[in-house]
Formats: C-alpha cells, structure tokens, sequence
C-alpha cells in the first residue's frame, strides 16, 4: 500500500481478532539482516501484542530473499501453522538482479497462496536504497513486520470464518 494513505488505512480498518489459538511461521531472509531483523522483531511483537504465544511463533532463516518461497512452501506443506509470514529486503543495485528476485518472490508467494488454504504475508521491502529500507523497518514509515503480523492474524481470522 503506498505509504501516502497508510493514515486513511488506519482510519479504516477493523480491530484485530485474537491471534492466542493461531500458529505462526515467520521465514526471514538473512541478507539485509539489519533490515530483515528488525522486521522480525516488529512482527513478533505485534503477533504477541494480539495473544500469540510463543511457541506458536516459528522463525526460520533463508540466506537471502529468493528462498522465501521454498521456505514457505515447506511451512505449509508441514501443516504445522495457520498462515506464513516472508520477512525479506531487496535493495536496487546497478544491474537487473533487483528486477529478477522481487519477480520471482512476488510470483512464488502469489502462486503459493493460489494453491494453498493457508495464508502467505508478503513482507519484501523493496526500495531504491537502504536509507528507505530503514525507514521501512521501524523509521519514520513503521515497520512492515508489524503490518505484516496484522495481516496474517486477519487472514487466519478470515480463513477460520469460512
């Protein structure tokens, strides 16, 4: 969602459900760590702030944000949680390689929640440089991992509704 009406979103959106009965998996990219941990940490306290306990908070690393989709697929296909979380940073470079990774996570997560009952949270900041990044995983924008973690209890809320 561009950051521009991220207010108005806040104006509008509905109260959280309970997340103390829903199980986690949260995957994080390792490269970018500066970034990816502190999106960790924000969506961790968010999903604990709504009543997730601990153990049903499982945080597995990838080296960096390619992997995320194998990662996640490998969650859901566990069946040991209600919805995944990617937590990953691509920052723009002077070759393609930005273009082809954020693609190929952006399909990959689409596809796996094509295919699947169980929610996957795109939280791949991708920006032009680091100083956006930062200001992504908890500047002066928030932080994405928190969002995230609001997303995915909404999403099991939903899924468990049907």
């Amino acid at each position: 969602m561009s950051t521009a009406y991220h207010a108005q979103f806040e104006q509008e959106k509905k109260a959280v459900p309970s997340a103390a009965d829903m199980k986690f998996g949260i995957v994080v990219s390792e490269w970018n760590s500066n970034i990816t941990n502190a999106l960790l940490e924000g969506a961790v306290e968010t999903l604990k702030k709504y009543g997730a306990q601990d153990e049903n908070i499982q945080v597995k690393y990838v080296p960096g944000s390619f992997e995320l989709t194998f990662a996640a697929n490998l969650l859901i296909e566990a069946d040991i949680v209600d919805a995944v979380i990617v937590l990953g940073c691509v920052v723009r470079g002077d070759t393609p390689h930005f273009d082809y990774v954020c693609m190929g996570v952006t399909q990959g997560i689409a596809q796996l929640n094509a295919n699947y009952d169980i929610p996957v949270i795109y939280g791949l900041i991708t920006t032009n440089n680091m100083q956006q990044a930062e200001e992504r995983a908890g500047g002066r924008l928030g932080n994405k991992g928190s969002e995230c973690a609001v997303t995915a209890i909404k999403m099991v809320d939903f899924v468990w509704s049907l």
